[in-house]
């Protein structure tokens, strides 16, 4: 046999024979031709299209940056940069050069069009790489026609193309090449993937169902928290994020996931909280000064009870000298504080605008229909509850704990507190500064804020100075109060968006997205609701002074089958959240009590399109660590359709954080939804608790109901007044109390629910399935066709080839004397020969490449001018090498042609690799 260079020095004769017209209809003359016809005939049958865009880097395709020149089909939607296009091209011209003219006339456009399926937005399934598990294609996967072609014309350049393995042996079969060569999916395989409508239809797109709902996917970022009520970034360029949960602990995450093992805060001794579901007193907002990099003081909002009343404390803190994770507490400094005449409406959203000024956003007090006067707190300008309040915390080290803005819109108006920016609000749950569009500025500055409804709407209201917003005479758009809605002097601002209690019945503000990584989201203002768990959008009409709403829905497993993404959350959404590059995550948990470690933070993501590589670079400031890490491990999994337990529910009584009474469950309630007409789908794991451990209570296991209560439970209620006591729905329903024998001071509750058996199959991916299916029907073509024509014909299979070890092109090794593993001078492997790498310029992002091909994460050193020897002996076969770090080897970097340099051995560079970074303290031996 050959040698492998030798074989390819006969490419060139072997190229002309292969295409010549003779020869090519010798080749139809041949057995195999009709036996393989009708194989293709059985493989190529109709199959259920299901788009997935992804690329071998197991993430969702982008829109380059530039045109790309050599794969140039994918320049406006794919998976390859310019510097993927012209790795490619470089190795398309490297392939050819191993042919003459004819044979690059007659095979180049075959050769090209294979290389550039990486770049392919179905370049994840071209080469079997969907599940990072399974071992990758050589080559995309063709259809058959296509590789019929190919074989006739130039079968043998597919040595060339396929390097480390001996293929000899299957050119000069066409059943054998082609069983190799091909994809079962007819719909998938390049070139029919190019022309199929259905799978370019609204590619790079946002995927939507037939009634509009967005499928958008999630990554779990952080879990165990209790009800987490806010997070935010400190603006400082270390990327952290500060999670707070409501018991009054604020934790410190590192942009890599893990968790600052200490609080960065914790005042749970001075909150005021409970343990029982739907408190909603506690610790509720923190924000971070903007000069917070500078100056370390944040501000905290949270209730106390201090002289026999219940209160709410704005407080500033500094964070402290000795630990930049950590406050210092006795700092505390108590900015303002305010009377709750009742325990519900606290409001609690704390922010500075982009003027540098102070927000405060307080509810009207609690009860129902703020009941509190003539005309309720919201509507009295003398009164700090139900407003808006804006108040300048700078400079005031020396003097009173803040200032008031001198155009602050009712300084100078009789009776009216000074501090009041914005009035006629209930109870403003969550809101947020839009920081505008990165190119054009638009929007930036404003604050939009969700205010929860009495009986009929929630609203969502752009904030603006001196602004009424319309609470109590209004409730969303219509009419509460009649009397006061009639005054003609209300004046009132209205929402930019409401929604009927059908939808939901406690909305949570969300944010505006400016972020990079998500294109195709945004200027989207993204919210929830905590009581149905709905995701929700608004989208600005500029033109027509509009905005337009679309619900958001967790995407199939298809959709989000990527790695770390899920398509399932908790459904009682407290709180939003951007970190600081304006990526977007909200907050949920299963249990909504301040003492059930059940909330989770999610990222939300478009798995259908996502930004070009290098477009949004990511370089945080280090941040010391005094203590230890906490690693993150994520605890939900991609649910597929056979994963979830379902029952179809409107979920009118799901439990809200107004008027709800909760049971108390240690498992949280988990949901996967899929939302259409107010139906969505369950997936329950409930069991019973209160905060001290209680005895498994018995189960009935009959059909679920839902019903609304009326007995002697007292109702737990936000929006007040209205005396409606709710379950959970659907898993619990007609819940009684019953007296635990064990323990006669004990109630417990006895739940009429639904059993459903558990069950956890085998889990395999829509394509996989595919691909089984189609195989089962292939076979039973063919036995129907041996039956009837009693001809012995054998199923297409993939045959086994032998593998020969060669080394592969673009291999690297380290050599020095002491032979030892992770240092030495660079050497490559080019064309089968070794050389070396002379470059005055090398790096370390080109000695990362290097080092991570050999297994080490780390370069812990680059030595320029031959510190460990000279390569006498060998060619110098790379100069000038400049790379990114994302390179798999050298040649993949931009670099000057194979073998032309102007250097000599004094320059061949070596490199140190490690496994850990080196420490400052610590010198290379």
């Amino acid at each position: 046999m050959p040698t492998w260079r030798e074989h390819k020095k006969q490419l060139r004769l072997r190229s002309r024979i292969d295409s010549s017209p003779r020869i090519l209809f010798s080749a139809l003359l041949m057995p195999a031709w009709t036996t393989f016809t009708l194989r293709l005939m059985l493989v190529i049958m109709p199959s259920l299209v299901m788009g997935h865009p992804q690329c071998l880097d197991y993430k969702p395709p982008f829109q380059p940056s530039q045109p790309l020149d050599f794969c140039s089909v994918y320049s406006s939607f794919g998976c390859c940069d310019s510097a993927q296009d012209e790795a490619i091209a470089s190795r398309y011209h490297y392939i050819t050069d191993f042919l003459d003219h004819s044979g690059v006339a007659a095979c180049g456009d075959y050769i090209r069009d294979i290389l550039c399926q990486e770049c392919s937005p179905y370049a994840a399934h071209l080469y079997d790489a969907e599940d990072a598990n399974t071992p990758l294609r050589d080559v995309p996967g063709l259809c058959g026609n296509y590789c019929m072609e190919f074989w006739h014309h130039c079968r043998n350049t597919l040595s060339l193309i396929i390097e480390d393995k001996d293929v000899t042996e299957l050119e000069g079969d066409l059943g054998k090449f082609c069983s190799f060569l091909t994809l079962d999916d007819v719909n998938y395989c390049y070139p029919n993937v190019l022309t199929n409508a259905e799978l370019n239809s609204g590619l790079g797109d946002v995927k939507e169902d037939e009634e509009g709902c967005l499928h958008l996917c999630l990554q779990e970022i952080a879990n165990g928290l209790r009800n987490p009520v806010a997070m935010v970034h400190a603006n400082d360029g270390t990327q952290r994020y500060f999670i707070a949960e409501q018991v009054g602990y604020v934790w410190v995450y590192l942009p890599n996931g893990s968790r600052v093992d200490k609080p960065f805060l914790n005042v749970s001794k001075a909150v005021l909280t409970s343990p029982w579901a739907g408190d909603e007193r506690g610790f509720l907002g923190i924000a971070m000064h903007p000069d917070f990099r500078h100056n370390g003081k944040f501000y905290v909002y949270y209730s106390i009870y201090a002289k026999r009343e219940e209160k709410i404390r704005i407080s500033e803190f500094h964070v402290s000298t000795d630990d930049v994770n950590m406050a210092d507490h006795m700092s505390e400094r108590v900015i303002l504080e305010v009377t709750e005449p009742a325990s519900n409406h606290n409001g609690g959203q704390i922010l500075f605008g982009i003027d540098g000024y102070l927000y405060i956003f307080t509810g009207d007090g609690g009860r129902a229909g703020d009941p509190f006067g003539e005309f309720g707190n919201a509507q009295n300008k003398s009164s700090l509850l139900g407003k808006v309040l804006r108040i300048s915390v700078n400079g005031n080290e020396k003097g009173p704990p803040y200032r008031i803005p001198p155009d602050n819109p009712f300084l100078r108006e009789r009776g009216a507190r000074a501090e009041v920016f914005a009035y006629g609000a209930r109870n403003m749950w969550r809101c947020s500064v839009d920081r505008g569009d990165p190119v054009t500025g638009t929007g930036r500055g404003r604050i939009f804020c969700g205010d929860v409804g009495q009986n009929k709407f929630e609203e969502v209201d752009l904030i603006q100075k001196g602004g009424n917003y319309g609470w109590r005479a209004k409730e969303g758009f219509s009419c509460y109060d009649k009397n006061l809605c009639s005054n003609s002097s209300l004046d009132d601002i209205l929402p930019i968006f409401a929604y009927p209690h059908s939808v939901g019945k406690s909305v949570t503000g969300g944010y505006v997205y400016r972020g990079c990584q998500m294109p195709n989201l945004k200027g989207l203002y993204i919210f929830g609701d905590f009581m149905s768990g709905r995701l929700m959008s608004l989208k600005e009409d500029r033109n027509e002074a509009q905005w337009h709403y679309t619900e958001i829905c967790m995407g199939q497993a298809v959709t989000c089958n990527f790695p770390k993404l899920i398509n399932t959350y908790f459904p009682y959404i407290i709180s939003f959240g951007e970190d600081e590059a304006g990526e977007l995550y909200f907050l949920s948990t299963g249990t909504p009590s301040a003492a059930v470690a059940a909330g989770v933070m999610y990222k939300i993501v478009d798995p259908s399109k996502r930004a070009a590589p290098g477009t949004c670079s990511s370089n945080p400031r280090p941040v010391a660590v005094n203590g230890k890490l906490v690693d993150f491990y994520p605890t939900q999994k991609l649910i597929l359709k056979s994963d979830s337990v379902t029952t179809n529910t409107i979920p009118t009584t799901a439990p809200s954080r107004e008027e709800k009474t909760f049971s108390f469950t240690t498992e949280p309630y988990h949901t996967t939804r899929r939302y259409r007409n107010n139906a969505f789908e369950t997936t329950t794991a409930l069991t019973y608790l209160t905060v001290t451990p209680l005895p498994k209570p018995t189960t009935t296991q009959k059909g679920i109901m839902q019903t609304t209560k009326t007995g002697n439970t007292k109702p737990v209620s936000r929006k007040g007044g209205k005396k409606v006591t709710t379950t959970k729905s659907p898993a619990i329903a007609q819940q009684k109390p019953t007296m635990d024998r064990n323990n006669p001071d004990l109630y417990t509750y006895t739940t009429k629910r639904t059993f459903y058996p558990t069950h956890i199959p085998h889990i395999i991916t829509t394509t996989q399935q595919q691909r089984r299916n189609q195989k089962e029907s292939n076979k039973n073509e063919v036995n129907k066709l041996n039956n009837t024509t009693h001809t012995r014909k054998r199923i297409l299979k993939k045959q086994k080839i032998k593998i020969k070890k060669k080394i592969k092109h673009g291999t690297m090794r380290l050599i020095n004397e002491e032979n030892l593993p992770d240092r030495g001078r660079v050497e490559i492997h080019i064309n089968g020969e070794w050389g070396t790498v002379c470059n005055d310029k090398f790096d370390s992002q080109a000695g990362a490449v290097v080092c991570k091909q050999l297994g080490y994460p780390f370069v812990l050193k680059v030595a320029r001018r031959a510190e460990f020897g000279e390569g006498n002996g060998l060619k110098i076969l790379l100069d000038e090498v400049r790379c990114e770090g994302w390179e798999k080897t050298l040649l993949d970097c931009r670099r000057s042609k194979i073998g032309q340099h102007d250097c000599t051995h004094e320059e061949d560079v070596g490199v140190v690799c490690g496994m850990r970074e080196m420490d400052e303290e610590e010198e290379l031996s």
